[in-house]
């Protein structure tokens, strides 16, 4: 249920991406069609869950067949860092990053939120729960800095 709800913001600031593209009277790029939307939609109706290896795998499985499902699922577990320690190094970079996000670090960094806040519910230890909340608190700012074209400014 909750990862259903996690998802609901990811397609959310996705759209939100996508909207500013086309603001900016810029090319949105190739991931981000009418059709992607309408994937992301049938898959959060199909339902996920997170097996024993931390990957991410789609309860309904003719979709899981499709190639476009396939590569969305290739994408969340290849390209999410799923340690404390390896999300915290993205997190770094991308807070010292000057310029907008790209498309696909956009994209990774709204999944590994979605990925942060299951795993923050998830864990039984308060201390994990802590620690992976942080992280979920850390990507945030960063997308809302990204959003909002904080970027723009030096305040330095």
């Amino acid at each position: 249920m909750e990862i259903k709800l996690c998802l609901r913001v990811f397609v959310g600031l996705w759209f939100s991406q996508v909207l500013q593209d086309v603001a900016a009277d810029t090319n949105p790029t190739a991931g981000s069609s009418v059709s992607d939307a309408n994937l992301m939609f049938e898959i959060l109706l199909g339902g996920v869950e997170i097996n024993q290896d931390n990957n991410v795998i789609l309860l309904d499985q003719e979709l899981a067949s499709m190639r476009l499902g396939q590569a969305f699922f290739s994408q969340i577990n290849d390209n999410v860092p799923k340690g404390l320690s390896s999300m915290g190094k993205m997190v770094t970079t991308l807070q010292g990053q000057r310029r907008p996000l790209t498309h696909t670090q956009f994209e990774t960094l709204v999944l590994s939120m979605v990925y942060s806040a299951h795993q923050s519910w998830h864990h039984k230890r308060r201390t994990n729960q802590d620690e992976w909340s942080e992280v979920l608190l850390q990507l945030a700012n960063v997308t809302v800095r990204d959003l909002r074209g904080s970027h723009l400014f030096n305040y330095a």
